[in-house]
């Protein structure tokens, strides 16, 4: 396989063999999102996928996170968009390997943001996307999107996020319902991070979907 990534085989089997991929942040690894796999539907295959660009210390990026001489941060764009290209490889690959019924991919902040550009990059490669404290750029998506798309979307942020401000993430929602696709979007009073009550919250919008 393309990219290195850890398996959680489904617990039972129903005959559905749906897939969830799990998309890290940045400077985090493969180990991280797999901690929310065993509270996660049985019948799922879970796969959590370590980023292509090491940084040290056990930690990965998608991309590159740069900083001005004034301290404002870019993104490397051209870094992101060979990511985009390098994980929607990957799931061919994973097509391939288990014909899985439905995709959901899930991915914390700039796994996240990846999350998005993949969906609207490659129609209908997934179907359902869970974007945790992230936000969708537009650097990274077309200008024009194809009809056509069936995708559907959980969003949610922290409304005290340092990291990614929540109005940021806000505008997610706004930009999916323009191109009449279906987003829910959902704030929690925390930082960057997942707190419990949305991880419930997401659990049971992948279940409504199984």
């Amino acid at each position: 396989m393309s990219l290195y990534y850890k398996v959680r085989e489904p617990k039972i089997t129903t005959g559905d063999n749906n897939l969830l991929i799990l998309l890290h942040g940045y400077g985090s690894n493969e180990d991280d999102l797999f901690s929310f796999a065993e509270e996660l539907p049985d019948e799922l295959r879970i796969i959590s996928v370590r980023a292509p660009y090491e940084m040290g210390y056990g930690g990965y990026a998608w991309y590159a996170i740069n900083f001005d001489a004034d301290e404002n941060k870019f993104s490397d764009i051209g870094q992101a968009k060979e990511s985009v290209q390098k994980i929607s490889s990957f799931i061919d690959e994973l097509k391939t390997q288990y014909d899985p019924n439905k995709i959901f991919l899930l991915g914390f902040s700039q796994g996240a943001i990846l999350s998005y550009s993949l969906s609207l990059n490659f129609p209908n490669k997934v179907q359902h996307v869970i974007a945790l404290s992230g936000y969708l750029n537009e650097e990274l998506i077309p200008l024009e999107i194809s009809k056509g798309i069936t995708t559907d979307y959980y969003i949610s942020h922290g409304s005290v996020d340092q990291v990614i401000p929540v109005t940021w993430a806000r505008k997610a929602p706004e930009h999916l319902s323009r191109l009449s696709l279906k987003a829910e979007y959902s704030e929690y009073p925390i930082g960057h991070g997942v707190a419990p009550q949305n991880f419930y919250s997401f659990k049971e919008w992948i279940d409504r979907r199984l």
